[in-house]
């Protein structure tokens, strides 16, 4: 239906920005992985694999690499607690109150990550809101110092912020589910429970996988509400890269910890594609 020029006119830019500004870089980081820094603090561009020697002799990394696995899958957990509900809810129940509800929970996405990072501060810190008011009902005579600089702060961070993003695929999920299945499953019999179980939920795992998936993808690459409120202990691996980069100046051991968070990003990614499929509903 369209000429020949017409397509490359279409397909060339956004596959030349997507070579430039993502293939390339990571074609960059992946051949940094394999040099090496010299005593005087300078790029040696010597191939050699002592990178990645190092990340799996030294402990430290894998488990910074398993605590920020944990943060994420507790990030992944809670936000499908929260998000899979109030999916359900709007879907089924709102009515009426359907869009505005949906635009409140949206609303938050308007609002900069560095702002809501920086509330959860002010509230979780020892003046902030939360001790005040322990303090004011007489649960604690002191400030609480576990609720900032501690990986609980890092989780209700991250839920916070993902939530949304796990609640945005569940409900399009729902939201496709023909209804006329679920009128048909009580005209048998079935009961509201077993309607959920047995129609809703299983039509609705795509979504549960691509919620969960975002949740746990964008919660191990976070680097900054560790920053701000995760203290020593609640330091991810995103933070040794950055450190490797900035301060450190140890680019290449950096490249090798983040090309080894991107094979295990995509392959998550991929798993989540195939059983995605698997459960789709056509």
């Amino acid at each position: 239906m369209f000429s020949r020029t017409y397509r490359m006119l279409v397909t060339v830019p956004p596959l030349a920005w997507v070579a430039v500004f993502l293939l390339v870089p990571y074609g960059l980081m992946f051949c940094y992985s394999f040099w090496s820094v010299s005593s005087l603090q300078t790029i040696v561009h010597s191939w050699n694999l002592k990178n990645y020697q190092e990340l799996l002799q030294k402990p430290v990394y894998w488990e910074t690499l398993l605590r920020s696995m944990w943060i994420a899958v507790r990030v992944m957990l809670f936000s499908l607690f929260l998000g899979y509900p109030l999916a359900y809810f709007l879907s089924f129940h709102a009515g009426k109150r359907k869009d505005l509800l949906y635009q409140m929970v949206i609303i938050p996405l308007w609002v900069s990550y560095l702002v809501r990072a920086y509330a959860w501060k002010t509230i979780l810190g020892s003046d902030g809101v939360l001790n005040a008011l322990l303090e004011r009902i007489h649960l604690t005579h002191h400030p609480v110092e576990f609720l900032l600089y501690s990986p609980f702060a890092v989780v209700l961070t991250l839920t916070h912020i993902y939530t949304p993003f796990t609640f945005l695929p569940i409900y399009a999920a729902l939201e496709h589910i023909p209804r006329n299945l679920i009128e048909a499953s009580h005209d048998l019999g079935a009961n509201s429970a077993q309607t959920f179980w047995k129609i809703i939920f299983p039509l609705s795992i795509p979504g549960v996988l691509a919620g969960a998936t975002f949740a746990f993808v964008l919660s191990l690459g976070d680097f900054l509400a560790p920053l701000l409120l995760g203290g020593p202990s609640g330091i991810m691996i995103s933070n040794v890269v950055v450190s490797l980069f900035g301060a450190a100046y140890n680019w290449p051991l950096g490249a090798a910890i983040a090309f080894c968070m991107l094979l295990l990003v995509v392959s998550l990614l991929f798993l989540s594609e195939r059983l995605e499929k698997k459960w789709s509903f056509s």
